[in-house]
């Protein structure tokens, strides 16, 4: 992982900001994690937004570096929607605030994006899609990160376990003085829950570590 990351990013998680409700939100996903874990099986995560345009988003990247992080093996982590539209240009501006690379491969009306976070690992192909989209996996889990596609979609083609864990829409702040303050903040919180949720996964490389091993402030 670029050390420049963990440097001004990773360092200043803190799982105290997690109200005890909202851990109770997260420990399903923490549960169909550990048990794919335990099963020897991958992990397909599939977070799920109505335009697959900025939360779900923050969520596949956060939750890919997270499980890289705390050496979480065959985890996969996609994003889709109920419709398509685009990448929203200020999720990369934020996310090359906070240290990823990012360039993009294909110019359109939904381009295509390569989100790097570690020199030696493959990029997250970041565009907008359907969740069902062939890019995507065939089973899954379904992490619903906004309210409106977890209403619209009662039934979701693939989804082993559907998961809702939503996230207030930065898009209210769009075309304010506070868009970019915003934004930033909604992607270290999801940074935060997604980091808060592999650290409660223990992997057989890390079932023998000192809990201290596992903390994201032992970098």
């Amino acid at each position: 992982m670029y050390s420049i990351l963990k440097e001004n990013i990773i360092k200043f998680q803190n799982f105290d900001r997690i109200s005890t409700d909202r851990k109770a939100v997260l420990q399903p996903l923490v549960d169909y994690i550990q048990q794919k874990i335990n099963d020897n099986q991958a992990v397909n995560l599939n977070f799920i937004c109505t335009h697959n345009s900025r939360r779900s988003h923050f969520s596949q990247v956060w939750a890919q570096v997270s499980a890289s992080f705390y050496n979480i093996q065959n985890v996969y982590c996609y994003s889709g929607g109920t419709e398509e539209t685009a990448l929203f240009p200020k999720v990369v501006e934020t996310l090359r605030n906070q240290d990823f690379t990012i360039f993009k491969i294909e110019e359109s009306t939904n381009p295509i994006y390569s989100i790097k976070f570690d020199e030696n690992t493959l990029p997250i192909i970041g565009f907008s899609k359907k969740y069902d989209h062939p890019f995507n996996p065939r089973t899954f889990a379904a992490i619903m990160t906004c309210s409106q596609a977890d209403g619209d979609c009662p039934f979701i083609a693939g989804a082993e376990k559907r998961i809702p864990i939503t996230f207030e829409d930065p898009k209210v702040s769009d075309h304010t003085a506070e868009q970019s303050k915003v934004y930033a903040e909604r992607s270290l919180q999801i940074a935060t829950e997604m980091f808060y949720v592999f650290s409660r996964v223990i992997s057989p490389d890390n079932r023998f570590l000192p809990a201290s091993k596992n903390s994201l402030f032992h970098l």
